[in-house]
């Protein structure tokens, strides 16, 4: 066994932990956010998907890695560039939606648990501020908590490809 061997499965899974810890970063803001009164929209909450399937997709290709498994990792490296593609997409499409650029989504969204009675309802109704999407929550830097998604899983997906790539 060459020192190729020895040192490809760590860096593979290295890079695999990268991106688990990327993913999880994103979603503990998102959730401190919301814990702090930032409503997220339908979009935003559709937008958390990509890091939900990113960040075990990642603890795989980590394991994966370590058992020397390295077509299987750059695999699911693929897979986790893509999903997050994907997720730059559907984050430029809120950042349009928040500039006004085209049409958002014309589901509403809101927090109702199942009420019992129709006073219960009544009550929900009209606690529940349903946010909407091209209301823009807050601004970091210049940029919506949308365009900073666009950023972050830009370079994720960018990572996650190059983990692919030097995975070889």
């Amino acid at each position: 066994m060459g020192l190729a061997e020895l040192i490809l499965p760590r860096a593979q899974a290295g890079r695999a932990l990268w991106l688990l810890a990327g993913s999880l970063a994103v979603l503990a803001a998102a959730w401190t956010f919301q814990a702090l009164g930032y409503a997220p929209c339908e979009l935003c909450l559709a937008e958390r998907n990509a890091f939900y399937a990113a960040a075990p997709l990642a603890a795989l290709a980590a394991v994966s890695a370590s058992r020397s498994r390295p077509g299987i990792a750059r695999a699911l490296f693929v897979l986790i560039a893509l999903v997050f593609l994907a997720n730059v997409a559907l984050a430029f499409y809120h950042v349009g939606v928040e500039q006004h650029w085209w049409p958002g989504p014309t589901a509403c969204t809101g927090a109702l648990t199942g009420p019992v009675s129709a006073g219960d309802l009544m009550t929900s109704l009209n606690s529940v501020h349903v946010v909407n999407c091209d209301e823009v929550q807050l601004r970091l830097l210049g940029l919506s908590l949308a365009g900073w998604d666009v950023v972050a899983s830009l370079g994720l997906a960018l990572y996650a490809a190059l983990a692919a790539r030097l995975g070889r």
